[in-house]
């Protein structure tokens, strides 16, 4: 490490003359990506990661990285000064500011003329630091005696639902409890007197549950390129975003430039879960606009377990209250949200989830935002979900064996329904729950659970069966799109959302069906930010929700237009015309018909008579549309070793409707094999002294081939009022209980409850010891 003084060095290597780089990189050797010739000059950017959890930074001596030959500039936060640098937002504060805050924390970035050259100048600066005590456990960050997880004293906000759902933001105050610096409250959920509950119940179970931060683990890691205008006044972004406004208007702030300086461009990308909303884009474009020359950023695997934003490690404690009839008369919960070094809007959501599947007359759930010195938590499908679930139906999968009920039976009777109240002082709208629960029950997986047989299974091991429930509130936006007719007769919809689920299929069988068209003949495209219909983030289970109900606004204003031009064209009333297999004609009398390419001719052309058809669509669904599921799974378990084998598994799902069954199926195989990592592989573990164990795929445990059993998607269809041909979302719910059902399933065979996942080898053959 350099000692001494910060040296005043300037970051941009003045003068340097780059060469094009057209065809393989002539460092690495790798192809360049196809849009690289468009971008002459294109550099590449590393980071420069802090190997410490918490210190101080006292030098940072760039001046070796600067002397290599191909390093174009080096930024620290200092050097870059992004005109917003809140220390408390990450994407506005991306580099670390005098202090760095866990273990892989930006301290500086390398612009180079290839990745190689880059790397090696990231390798060459040095700095110097001042280690801090390190806060890792968030139980320990609680307490009042901690030390401070940063040192200007940030704290976590409380926090709602973000972008994601549609949660309360209050609904009761509570007494007020000594915290450190480091944890906030969340608002309370309370509903009726919780210890009148609990002293009315023949059994309460108490149960506390941990788990750790998991990765989203998409296929293609955090990537932007930026490229600017020769004057630097505008950008040009290609990201790999969920949401394009949001990159504009993250870009907008950090940089203190007008949004219409911005476009943003729609690109596939691989995969994002919600955990790629915004994060590196307003780094990457700070440092095109000092070089005005284009830059990209392509984290490493590593970079992205380390510099990522994992969904949140959760401490919850459940008791529950019940009747020998099975009425539950109380829940009562306690949830500590580790958000690492940044507050994060979407703590609220653990709360919500316990109180958001039974009916109960007397409720109170705390929940604690604690800051630790871990990366900033982002969302993972179903955010919260799966950790609170694991939590909600382990327990009430306990609370049914000391009743000795049916654990779906006590589903089916406390199980909420159309009707019922709920948290937000309103009432729950039509919902699948008791549908998806009923399903299950008929199933032959549970309803000849008695004989489960042990075929395929090595001897010597148990098998069991479990059942859990879980759902998603679904989320509300606006939300525009435009319906256009091409000259041959085709329809194009423009939208302004992101495909990464295969939702443009859907919205194109939306407009399809609207316009009585064969879904061929409909085309998705996606604008940039500069013409696109709005769209908000495509997360939270609403972008069918929300962009499918503009999608099929406009097509309907589309549909009417050439009905009317189509009226005229044949002097018929429009109330006569119907349109089918590419023609327009008059009901009862198909002879008398125009076809849409004599439609299109005649608004499409030089003086054509009639307007183009170009329809518009709006959207704004005030109310979500909750989604619920069932899900059943087998289990084989060694008593030997703890190993864990998933044999069978069942899910049922309230879609509203189908849309396209088979995106629908694969979404629900999707989310379940993504629950089989929550609970029996995937956990980030970190040291005492803050450094990740977990930093590459060697390490962190992934789902392969050989851990998927036959997965039966069984789709419930209670149609919403709201939704495109009552469509609800489908992407969220499959993953939330698919650890409970496997806790409860080894449960079953083995008579252990496991309290924390991932349900490792190791721990399970832990607590089977525990129980001898």
């Amino acid at each position: 490490m350099v000692q001494g003084a910060q040296q005043q060095v300037d970051p941009i290597r003045v003068g340097t003359s780059l060469p094009r780089q057209d065809g393989p990189d002539k460092v690495t050797g790798r192809a360049r990506y196809a849009g690289d010739q468009a971008l002459p000059g294109l550099l590449h950017a590393r980071l420069v990661l802090s190997p410490y959890a918490h210190a101080r930074i006292l030098n940072i001596d760039v001046s070796t990285a600067l002397a290599m030959p191909g390093v174009v500039a080096v930024f620290s936060a200092e050097t870059l000064g992004l005109a917003q640098a809140d220390p408390l937002t990450r994407s506005q504060s991306p580099l670390a500011q005098q202090e760095v805050l866990w273990c892989g924390h930006p301290v500086a970035i390398v612009v180079g003329e290839s990745e190689a050259i880059a790397q090696d100048g990231a390798d060459a600066v040095e700095v110097e630091y001042e280690p801090l005590p390190v806060i890792i456990d968030p139980e320990a960050a609680i307490r009042p005696e901690s030390a401070l997880v940063r040192s200007d004293g940030g704290t976590a906000g409380a926090g709602g639902g973000g972008a994601h759902a549609a949660i309360p933001q209050g609904g009761g105050t509570g007494e007020q409890e000594e915290l450190s610096p480091n944890a906030s409250p969340t608002p309370p959920i309370k509903i009726g007197d919780v210890e009148a509950g609990l002293r009315e119940a023949d059994v309460v179970v108490e149960r506390t549950y941990r788990t750790q931060p998991v990765h989203q683990s998409y296929m293609e890691p955090h990537s932007v390129t930026v490229a600017p205008s020769r004057s630097g006044h505008q950008l040009v972004i290609w990201p790999s975003t969920q949401g394009l406004l949001n990159v504009r208007s993250a870009v907008a702030r950090a940089l203190k430039m007008p949004e219409r300086q911005i476009r943003v461009e729609s690109v596939t990308i691989g995969g994002g879960f919600g955990g790629k909303e915004t994060l590196i884009e307003p780094l990457v474009a700070a440092v095109a606009s000092r070089l005005r020359r284009p830059v990209r950023l392509v984290y490493t695997r590593q970079d992205d377990l380390m510099a990522g934003n994992p969904a949140p490690q959760m401490i919850t404690t459940v008791k529950l209250g019940a009747k020998k009839d099975g009425t539950l008369t109380a829940i009562q919960g306690r949830i500590i949200v580790d958000m690492g070094a940044y507050p994060n809007p979407l703590g609220g959501l653990s709360g919500f989830h316990l109180a958001a599947v039974y009916r109960c007359a007397n409720i109170d759930i705390r929940g604690y935002q604690v800051q630790t010195n871990k990366p900033g938590t982002g969302a993972y499908r179903a955010p919260a979900g799966p950790q609170a679930y694991f939590a909600m139906e382990s327990t009430v999968q306990d609370l049914c064996q000391q009743l000795g009920m049916d654990p779906l039976q006590f589903r089916l009777i406390n199980g909420l329904k159309e009707g019922d109240p709920n948290v937000m002082q309103g009432r729950w709208p039509r919902i699948g729950l008791l549908e998806c629960i009923e399903q299950v029950q008929q199933h032959p997986l549970w309803a000849r659970r008695e004989q489960a047989g042990q075929e395929g299974v090595p001897e010597g091991w148990k098998v069991g069966i479990g059942a859990a429930v879980g759902g998603w509130p679904g989320g509300t936006e606006p939300a525009a799109a435009a319906c256009r007719m091409e000259s041959d007769g085709t329809f194009t919809i423009v939208v302004g959302s992101v495909d990464i689920s295969g939702s443009d299929a859907s919205l194109a069988l939306i407009a399809a069906e609207e316009l009585d068209m064969a879904a061929e003949t409909v085309n998705v495209a996606h604008d940039n930010t500069d013409s696109m219909p709005y769209s908000g983030l495509s997360a939270g289970s609403k972008t069918t929700y929300t962009v499918g109900s503009a999608v099929q606004a406009a097509a309907r204003d589309a549909r009417n237009q050439v009905l009317a031009i189509a009226a005229d064209m044949l002097e018929a009333a429009v109330g006569d015309m119907e349109l089918r297999d590419g023609r327009v004609q008059v009901k009862g009398v198909p002879e008398k018909h125009v076809t849409l390419q004599q439609i299109a001719a005649r608004s499409m052309n030089f003086g054509a008579p009639y307007e183009p058809i170009y329809g518009r669509g709006r959207s704004a669904n005030r109310v979500s549309s909750p989604m619920f599921a069932a899900h059943v799974a087998k289990v084989a378990v060694d008593p030997e070793t703890g190993a864990v084998r998933v044999l069978d598994y069942l899910a049922a799902q309230d879609v509203g409707r189908a849309i396209n069954p088979a995106e629908v199926e694969g979404q629900i195989h999707g989310g379940v094999v993504q629950g089989i990592g929550w609970a029996l592989l995937e956990g980030m573990a970190y040291d005492e002294y803050g450094q990740l164990l977990t930093s590459t795929l060697m390490d962190y445990a992934l789902p392969q081939s050989q851990d998927v059993p036959i997965i039966t998607p069984l789709l419930v269809e209670v149609p919403s009022d709201l939704g495109p041909f009552g469509a609800k979302g489908v992407g969220e719910p499959p993953v939330v209980p698919v650890a409970a059902a496997i806790a409860n399933a080894i449960k079953d065979a083995v008579g252990v409850r496991m309290t924390q996942i991932p349900m490792t080898p190791e721990r399970v053959y832990a607590a089977l010891q525990g129980q001898k």
